[in-house]
């Protein structure tokens, strides 16, 4: 599976505004509704505000990876935004977040929501990538560059 294939222009937020933590979530969780229901989306939201509970998801480098299984949800969904200002997240290296990628997926995939975590996390470890998205102005540009370096980088 790949991450592009699990955006798409309701999900990717290329301007989000938002001032805490708590409403980024709350923001990114809402971009799923149409794909999920109000009362999944509450579920969802719920499960990734209990696991930011346990440990902080700002894994560094201006990125948060909230992630979370719940039972409510049968197939992987993802969002992800740029923020129009640095937040506060908590992070592993006290530094502010501008991109969050969201990855929510059923209770039952854990080898593909750790694989996909994987994923995520090699693409977003490379500067250059993150600038280029930092530079997208559209949910389609921020698309297309996650399909390029993914074919870039797990080609073959």
């Amino acid at each position: 599976m790949n991450i592009f294939s699990l955006l798409d222009t309701q999900t990717v937020l290329p301007n989000l505004e938002a001032s805490t933590k708590a409403e980024i979530l709350d923001k990114m969780v809402a971009s799923l509704k149409g794909k999920v229901s109000d009362e999944e989306a509450g579920k969802i939201l719920e499960a990734v505000i209990e696991r930011e509970n346990i440990m902080s998801t700002g894994v560094g480098k201006g990125l948060a990876i909230p992630h979370a299984k719940t039972s409510v949800i049968e197939q992987t969904y993802a969002a992800f935004a740029v923020l129009s200002e640095p937040v506060d997240y908590n992070a592993v290296d006290d530094k502010p977040v501008n991109m969050v990628f969201l990855l929510v997926g059923p209770q039952s995939s854990n080898s593909m929501h750790i694989k996909m975590l994987s994923r995520i996390s090699r693409l977003m470890n490379d500067s250059n990538f993150r600038q280029r998205l930092q530079a997208c102005t559209t949910s389609e540009e921020i698309i297309e560059q996650f399909r390029k370096e993914e074919q870039l980088s797990f080609s073959g």
